[in-house]
């Protein structure tokens, strides 16, 4: 089969396009042929080797978390799941991913994918999704009638989390570019912040509930953050090298999150996208064979969005 891996960290010269031995399911495993996974931040990460302490992989080693495609084999103690099945998953950080025709993913990790969308599409949900959903719901606690400020809500996970709380009944701040503003209100925020001309702190006239940080923030501007949540309240950040700030005299938490993966989570995302309360949003579908380009374009900041790599002959 056809697989995009690195036998050595470095940049994206290290990703090649080759041919592997097609993999086997153990027990509690299924194999999925691929109909498409996607980019994320953290690929390129782990291939540069800066996730080499938190989270090892082997060499060599195939990227992509996020998988969206159809049951080919089983394995044993597997129940729940037939041959045919389109199913939707994010895999475990330092397995092998999903940039190849064939992929292993433990039964347990994987749900049914949507039925409203195009398959490879649905590999632009998990992953964020997840994120989004843990962030707020987790961690965050969010309730309806409350209010919360995403910071960074231009990007994938933040437009899931535009839409998740929007659902949930809040009140939505969001900080976006000048590029990513319409989008955000195509989402549903109530009020959007560009916070290339406006302070945050100075836009925010009420406390929130909660503050959701998905953006590469100063320092300084991070820990502002608390001193916008109403006692009781809570910061959770995404950009996990920098300290979630707190405030214990007025009990304002500080979460850093790590998403996990849980197929529980991820088929009421799932659910959400049938009934038309949640989009799917994909900028752009390249061939799998194009990864190494789009490693490149992501560190030149040039990505349009959320794109999607599609497995060909799915």
């Amino acid at each position: 089969m056809k697989a995009v891996r690195f036998h050595d960290h470095g940049g994206p010269e290290v990703l090649g396009y080759e041919d592997v031995e097609q993999p086997v399911p153990g027990p509690g495993q299924v194999r999925v042929r691929v109909a498409a996974t996607s980019f994320n931040p953290i690929d390129a990460s782990v291939r540069a080797g800066g996730m080499r302490g938190p989270m090892p992989v082997a060499l060599p080693h195939t990227p992509g978390r996020d998988v969206a495609g159809v049951v080919d084999a089983l394995g044993d103690d597997v129940d729940g799941l037939t041959v045919g099945d389109a199913v939707v998953g994010f895999l475990p950080m330092t397995d092998d991913g999903a940039s190849a025709e064939y992929v292993l993913i433990p039964a347990e990790l994987v749900t049914s994918a949507p039925r409203s969308i195009p398959l490879p599409d649905a590999a632009a949900l998990p992953l964020v999704g997840l994120t989004a959903w843990q962030a707020l719901f987790d961690h965050g606690e969010l309730a309806a009638g409350q209010r919360v400020l995403i910071s960074g809500a231009g990007g994938a996970v933040g437009g899931y989390a535009v839409q998740l709380a929007k659902w949930a009944g809040a009140h939505v701040i969001a900080t976006a570019s000048p590029r990513g503003s319409e989008r955000v209100r195509a989402h549903g925020a109530d009020e959007v912040v560009d916070h290339t001309t406006t302070g945050v702190a100075a836009a925010v006239t009420e406390p929130v509930d909660v503050v959701l940080n998905l953006a590469p923030v100063d320092p300084e501007q991070l820990t502002a953050f608390a001193a916008l949540v109403r006692p009781g309240g809570v910061v959770v950040n995404t950009t996990v090298w920098m300290p979630a700030p707190s405030d214990e005299e007025r009990g304002v938490r500080g979460v850093n999150l790590f998403v996990r993966s849980d197929a529980e989570q991820l088929s009421r995302l799932v659910a959400l996208v049938d009934s038309g309360e949640l989009r799917v949003d994909v900028a752009q579908r390249v061939p799998l064979a194009d990864l190494p380009a789009v490693h490149v374009r992501a560190g030149a900041g040039e990505l349009p969005g959320k794109v999607v790599v599609l497995v060909p002959g799915a």
